[in-house]
């Protein structure tokens, strides 16, 4: 199955149950197991282990293969192995803890999601552009609030 079309299917099994801030990495140049790492965040136990199943009935739909799933009896961290694509969904507390980010996200590829979480904003079923994985999508930037007249004219 191409990497594109699995990563695709991922993505919309997790927007499907509302994943939360999720991420795609390319690991093809740390490891030959596999090329993507997607990291995802439920809030609870079930839905992490709803996300899990998500994510496998998308991909087995698009024609790919579930390798293994790990965790799910627990929900807190759950492991899809997808085969060339490993899904880490966990509950935002272990994913702080965790920072799998850290260790797999040098390479942060560009995914056109649904809800604006992060990447670029677009419909689940539009095709993903790897051209841009180098790049990454610039934060946004608060600006500090502006100081009231009333306060202004007090001091």
């Amino acid at each position: 199955m191409d990497i594109r079309k699995l990563q695709r299917a991922i993505v919309d099994g997790l927007e499907d149950v509302k994943a939360q801030d999720i991420r795609v990495f390319n690991t093809s140049h740390l490891t030959e197991l596999f090329d993507r790492v997607v990291v995802a965040s439920g809030t609870s136990n079930r839905q992490t282990k709803a996300l899990a199943n998500s994510v496998r009935e998308k991909v087995k739909e698009a024609g790919g293969d579930i390798v293994s799933t790990e965790g799910e009896d627990i929900g807190e961290w759950v492991l899809v192995d997808c085969g060339d694509a490993v899904v880490h969904i966990l509950q935002p507390a272990l994913r702080q803890y965790y920072n799998l980010e850290e260790i797999w996200g040098d390479k942060p590829v560009r995914v056109k999601l649904a809800a604006n979480t992060g990447f670029v904003g677009a419909r689940p079923s539009e095709p993903i552009d790897d051209e841009d994985e180098d790049e990454e999508a610039a934060p946004a930037v608060k600006k500090p609030a502006r100081k009231s007249a009333a306060r202004k004219t007090a001091k």
